[in-house]
Parts: structure tokens; C-alpha cells; sequence
């Protein structure tokens, strides 16, 4: 029974070998017979391709030659423009110090610290709550009145003070000059918040006269106020600058000779070569023993 049960299982090993090689030959023929077309498509695909390719290439040659043209004149347009700029940020660093870009910033809210007591600095809006949604119109105003008569002009002098003090630090390097400075800017904005402000917010008898009569602050008083803080920061950044160190004429001498540049035979070992005579062969032989 078990020899008849391995001949059964043999003979269907056998079988099913025979068929497996069958499938594979047939498959190695089939393949075969695919294989040439197929490497013809594929040959003919190639073709197209590199034609393609070379069409392609043909039109975009000029335009990627154009590209990288424009490309070298930005760039050379470029390294001009920053050759310029830094041409002309070394000329105005040497036109324009810190110390005169500081005197300049202190000029200029002098003058518009003076220019700004003529502007008017509040008023009093008449009706401001029937305009307050509407966009195109807006309440009509009474009673303007400009900085200067708030405070009897004082900041006129103060300011034509500060613009003398800019003037000197132009020419001197002295830091009392930025505390002057200081104190005048200090003193404008302490006119301006305790003199300009409660004045400014108060409508006074038109709340009798009108209804819904508001005082508001005009920009003539945030001039003045930049003004003013403009001076302040102006004396900080004078006073806090870095100062020249003052040396005397004695520290100067001796940072010279110190800076003096040492003769080349001057050396330690030089001097005592040249100081030391000269030994003669008899004297430098040793002794001959007796």
C-alpha cells in the first residue's frame, strides 16, 4: 500500500512537472515573439523622444541665453549700485557725525517747537454727539486758540536757547552742553502737561453758550509735545555719547615713547654683545696642563 501510495504521489509530481514546463516554454515563446516589436516601439520611442529634445532645445536656447544675459547685467547693475551706496555712505558718514546728526536732531525740534506755537492747539466742537455717525461731516469748532497765547509764547525763547546750545555742540565736546539740553526739553514738555493741557481740555463759558460743547486738542499741541521730546531725546543722546579722553601733555609724551618704534640694533642682546670686548684666541684656548 505505501509503494502503491508513492507511485501515486510520483506520478502526480511527475505530471504536474511536465506541466509547469509546458506553461514556461510557452511563456519563453510568447516572450520571444513580443520581444523584437517591442524593441522596435521602443527604439522608435527613443527616436521621438531625442527629437523632441532637440526641438525643445532649439527653442528655449535663446530664451534661457537671454535669461542668464539678464541675469550677468542685474548683477553687474547690482555690484554698481552697491559700489555707489557705499561710496556715498562713506562720504555722508564723514559729512554727517554723529555729533552733528545729534545737533541736527536738536535744530530741528527747535524750530518746530517754535513753529508750533503759532498752530492752533485746541478747540471746541459744537454738537459732537449728533456727528458722532457720520463719517463725511464733522462737528464745527469755536473758540481756537494757538499754543503760544496758552503759555504767553514762553516756549519761544526756550526753544531759540536750545537751538544756540545745538549750534555750540557742533563745535565742542563738552556733555554740559547735552544736560542744558536736557533741562530745556524737560522744561517744555513740564509748560506743555501742566499749562497747554488742562487749558486745552477745558470748553470754558461755550458749554453755557452751546450745547454739547467739547474742547479737543488740536495738532498744534502734538507738535509742540513732539517738539519737546524731540529736545529731551536730543540732550540724552548728547549726553550719553562717548566722550573724547582728555590726556595732558605729560600722558601724550609718554604714550609716544611708548608707541616709538625701538632701533633695529638697539636690542637687549645687541647692547651686550657690543658692550662685552672682544676675547682674543689666547685668552679663550684652555690651558694647557703643566
Amino acid at each position: 500500500m505505501i509503494a502503491a501510495a508513492r507511485r501515486r504521489i510520483g506520478t502526480a509530481l511527475a505530471s504536474a512537472g511536465a506541466a509547469t514546463r509546458r506553461v514556461d516554454r510557452a511563456m519563453a515563446r510568447r516572450l520571444e515573439a513580443v520581444r523584437p516589436p517591442l524593441a522596435r516601439r521602443l527604439g522608435q520611442a527613443r527616436a521621438v523622444a531625442a527629437r523632441l529634445a532637440r526641438a525643445t532645445w532649439r527653442r528655449l536656447r535663446p530664451l534661457l541665453v537671454l535669461l542668464l544675459r539678464g541675469f550677468s547685467r542685474a548683477e553687474r547693475w547690482l555690484l554698481r549700485a552697491r559700489d555707489a551706496a557705499i561710496r556715498d555712505a562713506t562720504r555722508a558718514s564723514a559729512v554727517l557725525t554723529p555729533r552733528r546728526a545729534v545737533a541736527g536732531v536738536v535744530l530741528a525740534s527747535a524750530a518746530l517747537l517754535i513753529a508750533a506755537q503759532f498752530v492752533e492747539y485746541r478747540a471746541v466742537e459744537i454738537g459732537q454727539p449728533g456727528y458722532a455717525g457720520l463719517a463725511a461731516a464733522s462737528a464745527p469748532t469755536v473758540g481756537g486758540r494757538t499754543a503760544g497765547q496758552a503759555h504767553a509764547y514762553l516756549l519761544v525763547p526756550i526753544a531759540v536757547l536750545a537751538a544756540i546750545v545745538a549750534a555750540l555742540t557742533m563745535r565742542s565736546e563738552r556733555r554740559g552742553l547735552g544736560r542744558i539740553v536736557i533741562a530745556l526739553g524737560a522744561l517744555s514738555l513740564a509748560v506743555i502737561l501742566l499749562v497747554d493741557l488742562p487749558a486745552g481740555l477745558d470748553a470754558g463759558a461755550k458749554t453755557s453758550y452751546f450745547s454739547g460743547a467739547t474742547a479737543v486738542l488740536e495738532d498744534g499741541f502734538y507738535a509742540e509735545l513732539a517738539a519737546a521730546a524731540g529736545l529731551l531725546i536730543g540732550g540724552l543722546l548728547y549726553y550719553a555719547r562717548p566722550c573724547r579722553i582728555r590726556t595732558s601733555w605729560s600722558g601724550r609724551a609718554a604714550s609716544a615713547r611708548r608707541r616709538r618704534r625701538r632701533p633695529r640694533g638697539s636690542s637687549p642682546r645687541r647692547a651686550a654683545r657690543r658692550s662685552s670686548p672682544p676675547r682674543s684666541g689666547a685668552a679663550s684656548a684652555p690651558a694647557s696642563p703643566r
